[in-house]
C-alpha cells in the first residue's frame, strides 16, 4: 500500500516561481480582508456571482450542461430540475451553500467526504450517492482516432476506503506539523483524484473539497471568484498537470510539484482578479463609462452586457447600458455580433 506522508513538504525543493505565487497569495489575502471589512453589500453580489459561475463551470469540466437561462432559473429556485444533468447542477450549487455557509464546522473526515457526496446527488435516483466505489474504475484517454486508452489505474474499489483512512490520517498529523496549508492542500487534493473513490463525482467533490481546506485556513477567495471557473478555463493546463504528477504515483516516486504549481496558479489568479475587481468598485474619482473601460483595458476578449454586470458588481444594469452606448459614440469600443451573440470589445485604436 501506498504510504501518505505529507510531512515530506516541509523538506520540498521549491523553485523560485512557486514561492512568488505562494509571497503573492498571501500578500492579497491581507489586502481582500480590508475589502471584505469594508464593501459588504458589493460582496453579496460577487459572493452570488461566483457560486453560479462555479455551479456551471464544475459541471461543464466532466459535460453536465445545461442552458444559461435555465442555469439562472435552477440558481434562483425558480424552476425544478428537468433531467439528470440539471439534478446534479441544482445539487452542487446546494453543497456549495453548505461549505460556503459552514466550513468552519465541517470536519475533513471520512464521514463528511461521505456526506457531501451524497448531497451531490440529492436530486438523482443513484446508488452509488454517498458510498464509495464497489467496483474497479480507470481514467480513460480518447486518442484522435477515437482510440480509447488506460490514462491511470486508480486504487482498487477493494482497497480504497482505507486508503481515504490512510490519506485523512496523514493529512491530520501533517496539520500538527504544520505543513503550509498552501502546499498540503494541492497534494492531499492530488492523492484523493488518484485514489478516484467514487464511482461518479469524483471531480467535482475534489474542487469542493479544495474549496472547503482553503476556507478552513481562511483563503476565502472562492467566494468572491470561481475557481472552478479558472480551472475550466485552463482545463488543459489542469489535466497536464494532474497527469504529470500522478506518474509513479502508486510507488510514491511521483512528482507532487507540477500539480502544486498550477493549483497555485489558479489561486493566485483568483486573488489578482478579485484584487483588480475591488480596486475598479472602490474608485470613485472614474464615472461609470471609465469603469466599465477600465475593464475592456484589461481583456483582449469581446465583452458581453452580462459579463460587464459580473465584473462591475457596483453599476446597475441601466448604467452598463448607458455606458456602452457612451463608449460606442465616442469610438472607444465597438458591437460584434446581434441578438444574444452581442459583445462588444475595445477599439483597434485604442
Amino acid at each position: 500500500m501506498r504510504v501518505f506522508d505529507y510531512t515530506k513538504l516541509l523538506k520540498l525543493d521549491l523553485t523560485a516561481d512557486i514561492h512568488k505565487l505562494i509571497a503573492g497569495i498571501y500578500e492579497y489575502k491581507g489586502k481582500q480582508e480590508l475589502y471584505v471589512a469594508n464593501k459588504a453589500d458589493v460582496l453579496e453580489k460577487m459572493l452570488e456571482v461566483a457560486k453560479i459561475q462555479s455551479t456551471k463551470s464544475s459541471n461543464a469540466i466532466e459535460g453536465i450542461i445545461t442552458t444559461d437561462s435555465r442555469l439562472n432559473e435552477l440558481m434562483n429556485k425558480k424552476a425544478e430540475p428537468k433531467n439528470r444533468d440539471e439534478e446534479e447542477i441544482y445539487a452542487y450549487r446546494a453543497v456549495l451553500d453548505i461549505i460556503h455557509e459552514s466550513y468552519d464546522y465541517i470536519e475533513f473526515n471520512k464521514n463528511n467526504i461521505l456526506t457531501l457526496h451524497n448531497r451531490l446527488y440529492s436530486f438523482s435516483n443513484v446508488s452509488y450517492r454517498g458510498k464509495f466505489k464497489q467496483t474497479d474504475n480507470r481514467i480513460l484517454e480518447i486518442d484522435a482516432d477515437g482510440e480509447k486508452k488506460v490514462r491511470f489505474q486508480p486504487v482498487s474499489s477493494f482497497e480504497t476506503e482505507r486508503y481515504i483512512e490512510a490519506l485523512i490520517k496523514a493529512y491530520k498529523e501533517a496539520l500538527m506539523a504544520q505543513v503550509p496549508p498552501l502546499l498540503l492542500i494541492p497534494v492531499v487534493i492530488l492523492d484523493f483524484l488518484c485514489v478516484h473513490p467514487f464511482a461518479d463525482g469524483n471531480g467535482r467533490m475534489s474542487r469542493l473539497l479544495t474549496l472547503l481546506l482553503l476556507y478552513k485556513f481562511d483563503f476565502l477567495i472562492g467566494r468572491y471568484i470561481s475557481l472552478e471557473m479558472l480551472i475550466e478555463e485552463s482545463k488543459d493546463a489542469y489535466y497536464t498537470a494532474l497527469f504529470a504528477s500522478s506518474a509513479n504515483w502508486h510507488n510514491g516516486t511521483n512528482d507532487e510539484l507540477p500539480f502544486i504549481k498550477y493549483m497555485l496558479s489558479v489561486v493566485f489568479k483568483a486573488y489578482r482578479d478579485c484584487d483588480e475587481r475591488f480596486l475598479l468598485i472602490t474608485e470613485r474619482n472614474l464615472s461609470s463609462a471609465e469603469k466599465v473601460m477600465e475593464v475592456f483595458k484589461n481583456t483582449l476578449e469581446p465583452l458581453s452586457k452580462a459579463d460587464l454586470l459580473k465584473l462591475c458588481p457596483n453599476i446597475s444594469q441601466r448604467t452598463v447600458e448607458r455606458a456602452l452606448k457612451e463608449l460606442q459614440e465616442k469610438g472607444l469600443i465597438q458591437l460584434i455580433g446581434k441578438g444574444r451573440a452581442s459583445r462588444y470589445i475595445k477599439a483597434p485604436r485604442h
